[in-house]
């Protein structure tokens, strides 16, 4: 299950209390204060892991707390450290502070972490407290508490390529024709219902990922359709790879509906560049494709690229001519 949103709560450790001791030995009648320091509380560490595409972990668990630090000891000896809580996301989440709404960390790159809350000191043992005029000190300093934060995890995928489309305009099928992605698919609208991302391996020892969206309509950039849920996850591709039927009676007005759509969620996604391609050319019956394909719509970046999933008809042709395009893009 897709999951891109989850809220959670974070708790960092409490320190350990520092210790009143004094030395207690042989020959020593008079020994001085001996008392250790606590150890830090544990703090919670989230990191960005490559492996992750969903938060769906986080809906069965929505509080994590690190270990507390260990009181003091005689002799000096300092309580051990609590233990850090590591939390794993996928790369791609954003950390919001879930009172004030404000973006504290966004994962962009595998292998990044951020302390999210921090363990409180360890309290100072009373051997820290021996003065000339004070040579026995009975008091210590308790341990601090550990930070505690409500955040909310909110997951944008990270891929190369986006695709878009209508309903039904053949993404799934491409994504699964191209990778080892395997979405359901079926011939009526929105079949996709959550994003699916694949990894498209490309001649020797190459690849890049693929992202499908469920299918955009008119208005989806206000909440119409599934709209404004899904649409955040193309914000960062690279790259935008148009889909549209090759039977479509206007390629045009469709490419221009749906970049429009994008251009009104987000001036971002109006820039990025855009590749437009027919999707489904075992069924064009008595067009010319060859025609078709030295054809440009206005506002988009390349001539229509033609293919189809089914029989495989300029599959190599568009991998290559995206290979390329994210090539360029570096």
């Amino acid at each position: 299950m897709f999951i891109d949103h989850a809220e959670i709560e974070v708790t960092a450790g409490q320190g350990g209390d520092g210790a009143v001791s004094f030395r207690r030995e042989k020959y020593v009648p008079k020994g001085g204060p001996s008392g250790g320091n606590g150890g830090n509380g544990g703090s919670v560490i989230l990191i960005a892991d490559e492996n992750l595409y969903t938060l769906l972990d986080f809906r069965y668990k929505k509080n994590y707390k690190a270990d507390n630090g260990e009181p003091g000891g005689n002799s000096r000896k300092d309580g051990k450290f609590g233990k850090d809580v590591i939390i794993r996301v996928p790369t791609g989440t954003i950390i919001k502070n879930a009172d004030t709404g404000k973006a504290i960390y966004d994962f962009k790159k595998p292998g990044e972490r951020v302390v999210i809350v921090k363990g409180g000191n360890g309290g100072k043992g009373n051997s820290n407290f021996a003065t000339a005029t004070n040579q026995a000190p009975r008091y210590f300093e308790k341990g601090k508490l550990g930070e505690t934060l409500k955040i909310i995890l909110e997951l944008k995928l990270i891929a190369d390529v986006g695709l878009v489309g209508f309903p039904n305009a053949g993404k799934s099928t491409l994504i699964s024709t191209i990778s080892a992605a395997k979405p359901k698919i079926a011939d009526y609208p929105f079949t996709t219902l959550s994003p699916n991302l694949g990894i498209v391996k490309y001649k020797n020892y190459h690849s890049f990922t693929v992202a499908d969206i469920p299918g955009i309509i008119e208005g989806a950039h206000e909440g119409k359709g599934l709209g404004l849920k899904f649409l955040k996850h193309i914000e960062r591709t690279r790259i935008l790879l148009f889909l549209i039927e090759i039977t479509s009676d206007d390629y045009q007005n469709e490419y221009d509906i749906l970049y429009n759509e994008l251009k009104s969620y987000s001036a971002k996604l109006a820039v990025k560049r855009k590749i437009v391609s027919l999707s489904k050319s075992d069924i064009a019956g008595d067009i010319d494709i060859k025609k078709l394909s030295k054809k440009k719509l206005k506002n988009a970046d390349s001539n229509l690229i033609i293919f189809s999933s089914a029989t495989g008809e300029g599959i190599e042709q568009l991998l290559d001519f995206l290979w390329k395009e994210l090539k360029n893009e570096k």
